[in-house]
Formats: C-alpha cells, sequence, structure tokens
C-alpha cells in the first residue's frame, strides 16, 4: 500500500567558473563546466563546454573547448569542436581549428583557420596519441 520513495539521483548542473577583471592565473585551467574569463590567464585553458572571454579577459596559451565566445584577447591557439564566435574588439594572435566560425568585422585575427568537424577530431585525435 505504501511504497518507500527512494531519493533519486538527480544531476546538478554545472555552473560557470568565472576569472574576475583584475585576477592573473598562472597555469593551465580545467573545467566539466563553462569557464568565463574577464582577467589574465597565462596558460592553457581546457573546457568539455563554453570558453567565454570578456571584453577586458585575456588568455596567453592555447584554448580547447566546445564552444567559445571570444570579445577579449587571445595569444594562442584556438580549438574548437563546435563554433567559435569571435565579436566586438577581439583580438586572436594563433591559429584557429573549429567546427564553424562566425568572425564580426571589427575582429583582429592573426592567424591561420581550419573548419569542418573532421579538422577538429583529427587534432584531438592527435593530440591523444601525442600525450600517450
Amino acid at each position: 500500500m505504501f511504497k518507500s520513495k527512494q531519493p533519486t539521483k538527480t544531476a546538478l548542473p554545472l555552473s560557470a567558473s568565472i576569472i574576475a577583471t583584475g585576477n592573473t592565473i598562472n597555469g593551465n585551467i580545467s573545467s566539466e563546466g563553462d569557464i568565463r574569463i574577464d582577467g589574465t590567464i597565462k596558460g592553457n585553458v581546457f573546457s568539455k563546454a563554453k570558453v567565454l572571454i570578456g571584453t577586458e579577459g585575456m588568455v596567453e596559451g592555447t584554448i580547447h573547448s566546445r564552444e567559445a565566445d571570444i570579445s577579449g584577447n587571445v595569444c594562442g591557439n584556438i580549438n574548437c569542436k563546435e563554433l567559435l564566435h569571435l565579436k566586438g574588439n577581439a583580438t586572436v594572435s594563433g591559429d584557429i581549428h573549429t567546427g564553424k566560425l562566425l568572425i564580426e568585422p571589427s575582429v583582429s585575427f592573426n592567424g591561420q583557420c581550419q573548419m569542418g568537424a573532421n579538422i577538429v577530431e583529427l587534432k584531438s585525435e592527435m593530440a591523444a596519441a601525442v600525450n600517450e
């Protein structure tokens, strides 16, 4: 007649990690969720979700993510599996490997770009092979 209710396991939503303006991090960052960067990172950024770089944000290193919105500065390569959106007065100095790319006219980009899902998958497999 009465059934005991077992607690159900619910996945907690991943919240965004924020590096605020005025903060500098020296070293690599890895996250399962979104990362918002308004400060400075001197190292590589790894995210299984989305990387957002605000207008005051700066990354001196490689970015690996599923998606990315960049309005600040990146000095390094960007590897994005899905959509990379460069907007506003963003400045990128480095190579881009992405599935899809959206660049606004005011963006400054200096490097090479390779697009398409096969390019990103190939680069990921090559990186994994090198690390083994």
